[in-house]
């Protein structure tokens, strides 16, 4: 895990700037690399190997420069295939490097990877920029006077993006209308992303971008499970996500994907660090937010992990507030993201360096009720654009408006057919088509960037061993049958670990996890609270509401999308 940079010009002062700014991605070393054409620069956080011998931007065999945020999991099967390959530093940089110097773009298919890199050309004058199929790791560019401009972080572009702190209307409507931003602009005016599994193209000399390959994981939708073979790719799949030489942390939510990750974890490594939140003090209201870490606490002993509970106030809450923020670089209504971002505060003050989380298990697996109505549907979308315009509609009334300017739904829903084409549309089962399109929409922009952005706030590595290309391959491969039984969600894993996990744990309801903020309120456990609520909104905006737990619904949205305006300084 690293942060990379790049401009088309020889600017070493602006990189010097960017890596400074972003030093929290990498404090293994941070260096820069100049020519007349391009500049180029990385922040390191070694995981692999010995921090002296990956230090980045990487001299490839054949003279050109690599930077690099990301990690291969098959590095050690690719070591095998590739008997010409001599590596010398037990860094997967160097695979990467020597791949694309030989095969080019086509080792990118080779590699079950999270990445954003880009790779320079040095005959060519050609800037190669790369992102992983499922999304994980990020990468952002913009075109300039200069050329080109991109990074693992917006924050460093604003001021050098024509009008990058203004809103991009379209990116900000589909944010508001389906709570999470697919599309290729960002927020930002003139800043995009480059889009899951999409490697894009930048001609130096013609000032040219084009999309060169685009990776997608399909929903052949095709194959019959089979109890053994998932459980050997579940423990496969966690193996391969635990290589590396520094300690591993994983997330336990106390639902079932991230507690078999744990569980098979177990099997391989010595002692398994876990972590839990737990919301103090606890709040006498009739929902007990505190079932899911009573059930991961409970696992965790009696797999005699090194367990920790995180024990998570008032004042904790608002202590992460700012960094939640700045971190996340936009406002996505999710009230539990201060939560998120001090947890990995904690993990890194255990000495944590790499976590482990179990994202994207209910995409993979039937986790929603969402999949389970279209499964069972006697009207199932007919057309792509039919999915994509369900997709749309999975926020009714839509979120706290960012712009006073909202584009209309047909636009967006244009807007979202570009960003994802007809790959993901196996019209022989549409429900795994609409998994697949959560893969890459729905999970990388409203849960994969939350975690990078908090673990590298303090340099350390997210790992989501559910999305490995291979496992997503794998799952998506398995027929919709197989995950649904009646009314039961993600049946297959429960078939498959049925003998080896606890009932409370298989069979236990789901629940969306919520934080106590407006029982806080009321029981004014922390007056600061209050007063950070009066100052931000105002008292009669308070008044009207009324302090109940619909201030996390229709509060803190708004409380945010302030917050960040002013954080980013937004015109």
């Amino acid at each position: 895990m690293c942060g990379i940079y790049g401009i088309t010009d020889n600017d070493t002062a602006f990189i010097k700037k960017y890596l400074e700014l972003c030093s929290h991605r990498g404090p293994d070393g941070s260096n820069v690399w100049a020519c007349d054409q391009v500049t180029l620069g990385h922040n390191l956080l070694g995981i692999m190997a010995d921090p002296t011998q990956s230090q980045q931007p990487w001299i490839t065999p054949k003279g050109n420069r690599l930077v690099y945020n990301g990690e291969i999991f098959n590095y050690n099967e690719l070591l095998q295939k590739y008997k010409n390959f001599n590596d010398t530093t037990g860094c997967d940089t160097e695979l990467l490097a020597w791949g694309l110097d030989e095969y080019g773009m086509d080792f990118i298919e080779e590699i079950d990877s999270m990445h954003g890199f880009a790779y320079y050309d040095v005959a060519s004058q050609k800037i190669i920029l790369s992102r992983d199929h499922a999304g994980i790791k990020p990468l952002y560019y913009a075109q300039i006077d200069k050329g080109l401009v991109f990074a693992s972080e917006i924050k460093g572009m604003l001021d050098i993006v024509p009008n990058a702190r203004t809103l991009d209307n379209l990116a900000c409507s589909m944010l508001t209308r389906a709570g999470t931003n697919p599309l290729r602009n960002t927020l930002f005016t003139n800043i995009k992303k480059v889009l899951p599994g999409e490697t894009l193209t930048y001609d130096v000399k013609k000032k040219s971008l084009v999309l060169s390959k685009r990776i997608y994981i399909k929903p052949n939708a095709d194959q019959d499970y089979s109890k053994n073979d998932f459980k050997k790719m579940f423990a496969d799949t966690v193996r391969r996500s635990a290589i590396g030489i520094r300690k591993i942390g994983v997330f336990l939510s106390g639902g079932l994907d991230s507690s078999i990750i744990a569980y098979e974890l177990n099997k391989i490594t010595e002692t398994v660090h876990s972590f839990t939140n737990r919301f103090a003090p606890e709040v006498g209201a009739d929902e007990d937010y505190n079932s899911d870490s009573k059930i991961a606490s409970k696992f965790a002993k009696e797999q005699k992990f090194n367990h920790h509970d995180v024990l998570v106030s008032p004042a904790e809450y608002l202590s992460a507030w700012n960094d939640s923020i700045y971190y996340m670089e936009q406002p996505n209504y999710n009230p539990s993201n201060p939560i998120y971002c001090y947890t990995n505060k904690v993990l890194a003050d255990n000495d944590i360096v790499v976590t482990m989380a179990g994202d994207m298990g209910d995409e993979l697996f039937g986790g929603y009720p969402k999949y389970l109505n279209l499964y069972h549907s006697t009207e199932k979308p007919k057309t792509w654009k039919d999915l994509l315009r369900l997709w749309m509609q999975r926020i009714k009334k839509g979120s706290y408006p960012i712009t006073n300017d909202p584009v209309d739904d047909e636009i967006l829903l244009d807007a979202l057919e570009e960003c994802y084409g007809e790959e993901l549309w196996n019209p022989e089962d549409p429900t795994a088509s609409y998994m697949a399109l959560d893969c890459v929409a729905q999970v990388p922009e409203q849960f994969l960037i939350r975690n990078d952005s908090y673990g590298m706030s303090y340099s350390m590595e997210g790992r989501f061993p559910l999305a490995s290309k291979q496992f997503m391959q794998y799952c998506l491969n398995i027929k919709s049958e197989y995950k649904f039984q009646g009314n039961d969600m993600k049946y297959l894993i429960k078939k498959s670990y049925g003998k080896e996990l606890p009932e409370y744990l298989l069979y236990k309801q789901k629940t969306g996890w919520t934080v106590p903020i407006g029982y806080w309120l009321i029981d004014e456990v922390d007056e600061k609270l209050n007063e950070v609520y009066d100052k931000a909104i105002g008292k009669d905006r308070l008044k009207l509401v009324g302090r109940s737990q619909k201030i996390g619904k229709r509060l803190l949205p708004e409380w945010q999308v302030k917050n960040w305006k002013e954080t980013y300084k937004i015109k």
